[in-house]
């Protein structure tokens, strides 16, 4: 069972309906009693870094993540829910993140249009378990302002947007995707069923 967890941020709707689509079990997740009896984790996530954080530790689910993560779960931040991977945000203000990787999450800058929003082509940097069965270069789906600000050693893929930057990390079973793979299409589906093989 793959647990998708629901802490009042976040296309929950979408990404249940591309689990589903593949024909894999999942469960809204509201307590953090529930994340333990789920084989594999998803953070979604729409909207500001430190509300997100409020969010997440008020209803207790902090630990409860940690926890799994240590056991060795599969865990997939989407958009929102891979920036909180991270140590840092800056949205509206300095919010420290779940941390459980190294970096940093600032405004996209290079004079780019902010939100960057629409479909752009991804690069994949490093052979891994998510990108099985896609094309050389997909195209994927973003709607976001905010993104981690450095190239760190878990970067797996990049894409360009004014400049060059990180919309995928992964170290050993945590993993984050910038971009909504539930609103990306065949491609983005396979990497849904890609994470849900992992499971």
């Amino acid at each position: 069972m793959i647990g998708i967890i629901d802490y009042g941020m976040g296309n929950l709707k979408s990404i249940r309906k591309a689990m589903e689509y593949l024909n894999y079990p999942v469960k809204m997740i509201t307590r953090p009693e529930e994340i333990q009896k789920m084989s594999g984790l998803i953070l979604p996530g729409v909207g500001a870094f430190p509300k997100a954080m409020e969010n997440l530790i008020r209803n207790g689910f902090v630990e409860a993540i940690k926890y799994a993560i240590d056991q060795g779960k599969p865990f997939l931040g989407i958009c929102l829910g891979m920036q909180l991977l991270f140590e840092v945000g800056y949205e509206d203000q300095k919010a420290s993140g779940l941390g459980f990787l190294s970096g940093e999450v600032k405004r996209l800058k290079g004079g780019v249009k902010i939100p960057h929003m629409g479909w752009n082509r991804i690069y994949c940097k490093v052979e891994h378990p998510l990108w099985q069965g896609l094309s050389k270069e997909p195209y994927m789906y973003f709607v976001h302002s905010y993104a981690l600000s450095e190239m760190t050693d878990d970067v797996i893929a990049t894409t360009i947007y004014g400049e060059e930057i990180p919309v995928a990390v992964a170290r050993e079973n945590i993993m984050g995707v910038q971009f909504h793979p539930e609103k990306s299409g065949d491609e983005g589906l396979r990497i849904l069923k890609n994470f849900g093989e992992m499971v």
